[in-house]
């Protein structure tokens, strides 16, 4: 195992590399000029564009730009954002927070809520409540994001008044303490839900087809042959059989965070990595965009390698030496 996870870590850097060096092409290559959004739309001072392209490093040639990058990432500096005027490290650690809080809590929940309703479906396959609720799981699977959000926002805050519309905190309020926890907990409701009902239909149809087919395979057959009690069945070798699909889609859920949150941040205004995204893309900031995307290929390396080992946990059978 052990050498597994090295082999993994240096395929992580490698991976990483390359996508630090194609992100840095491709938004090179795309249309767009952040220097023209510094200028704004009225201003074509050629004196001023020089000036501006000399003091952000874009006068350089391409080679040259990537090699400064290069040097100053393995550095730990992400850059300083040309819209902002400010550190990229500091944006990002700012941001990043508000964002892992909030997907995690929605994965998390999706998680549970899938599985538990996908397992009991399974072992109640072809009832009322069965057909009920993959109904609803199809339902809530077809609906986009931003639309769903924006139908609980209606019910949930505008006519029940239950919940704020926007943002991570009430500006107005200074809470401290367990009461600024509760106002961020009131403000993350709505997105959280929203994010959660999305991805639990997913969650519920991987465990239900997979305990389905681990409870058909032939050794479970054998099992109940011999009179073995449903419970230790299932505990011990259909659970932690069927749960691995769960487990892979959990991994890519956590690691494609940013983007899956991004609809949401911006309906419900939550201060988190998506809206700087968005921002960032529409301004043509380069050294954001590097830094953020440089960040998500990190977390979804990382979160891979804990996939592979937590594989290794749940399945004996599964041996990376």
């Amino acid at each position: 195992m052990k050498r597994y996870v090295i082999r993994r870590i240096f395929s992580a850097i490698l991976t990483v590399f390359i996508v630090l060096t194609l992100n840095f092409i491709i938004i090179k290559a795309a249309p767009g000029d952040p220097i023209k959004s510094l200028m704004g739309k009225d201003t074509n001072d050629p004196a001023l564009r020089a000036a501006l392209e000399e003091k952000w490093g874009l006068n350089e040639p391409a080679y040259v730009q990537y090699g400064s990058y290069l040097i100053n990432v393995l550095r730990g500096d992400l850059g300083t954002s040309i819209i902002y005027n400010s550190s990229v490290n500091s944006m990002i650690g700012a941001k990043a927070g508000p964002t892992v809080l909030l997907g995690l809590t929605a994965a998390l929940a999706a998680l549970v809520v899938g599985t538990a309703l996908g397992i009991f479906c399974a072992q109640h396959e072809g009832g009322i409540i069965d057909g009920l609720l993959s109904a609803i799981s199809y339902a809530l699977d077809a609906m986009p994001s931003f639309w769903l959000g924006l139908m609980l926002m209606i019910v949930f805050a505008t006519h029940l008044g239950l919940f704020p519309t926007s943002g991570m905190t009430d500006p107005r309020s200074s809470y401290t303490g367990f009461a600024h926890i509760l106002d961020i907990l009131r403000h993350m409701a709505l997105p959280a839900l929203t994010l959660a009902l999305v991805s639990v239909p997913g969650y519920f149809r991987i465990a239900k087809s997979s305990v389905v087919q681990v409870s058909n395979e032939e050794f479970i057959t054998t099992f109940r042959a011999v009179g073995m009690s449903e419970k230790k069945i299932f505990s011990k070798y259909v659970f932690r059989n069927a749960i691995l699909p769960t487990i892979t889609t959990f991994g890519i859920t956590m690691a494609f965070l940013i983007t899956g949150v991004t609809l949401i941040e911006i309906v419900f205004a939550w201060p988190g990595m998506g809206r700087l995204t968005m921002t960032a893309i529409n301004q043509r900031d380069y050294p954001t965009l590097m830094g953020i995307y440089l960040v998500v290929a990190i977390g979804v390396s990382v979160v891979m390698i804990v996939v592979d080992v937590v594989y290794a946990l749940f399945d004996p059978r599964i041996r990376y030496e």
